[in-house]
């Protein structure tokens, strides 16, 4: 993009400091929200809003448009890969004895998965002995226009 300035021109005249931008993050494999502090020529310096650590952004990682980044497996694809996963997703495995074992990825690394189960054990599994766990909570409603009785 150095060599072609004009693709950068129409971004860089978007963003504003204060500006609320969601960037691209290869390290999480997911986009991250962040604000931006300054633009600079070849890069935007911003603050990411979930730990506040500052960064430098490449134009090309900022996501003005809102595109949808997630990658969607392949039909008859069954084993996870790296570009299914992104940190903080809820997954499990079996451990060695055959126990289901719970937890957040706290990180991806090239070949394994570092998670943090709900034991507060910490553990590397390789990809292809993951599965994803949907997290749900149910919740109760209240018994609003039930008549209680016997049915004789």
């Amino acid at each position: 993009m150095l060599d072609q300035p004009e693709r950068m021109l129409p971004i860089k005249r978007q963003l504003r400091s204060g500006m609320a931008i969601s960037y691209f993050s290869g390290r999480e494999n997911r986009l991250v929200d962040a604000v931006v502090e300054a633009v600079q020529r070849t890069c935007v310096y911003a603050r990411d809003k979930a730990d506040g650590k500052r960064w430098s952004i490449p134009f090309y990682a900022i996501n003005l448009a809102g595109v949808d980044t997630d990658i969607h497996p392949q039909q008859g694809q069954k084993r996870l890969d790296k570009n299914q996963l992104k940190v903080g997703d809820t997954v499990g495995f079996l451990d060695r004895e055959h126990h289901e074992r719970y937890g957040t990825i706290q990180q991806l690394n090239q070949k394994t998965v570092s998670i943090l189960t709900t034991e507060g054990a910490r553990w590397r599994v390789a990809y292809s002995l993951l599965f994803k766990v949907m997290d749900a909570e149910g919740r109760r409603e209240a018994d609003v226009g039930l008549i209680e009785g016997e049915i004789v």
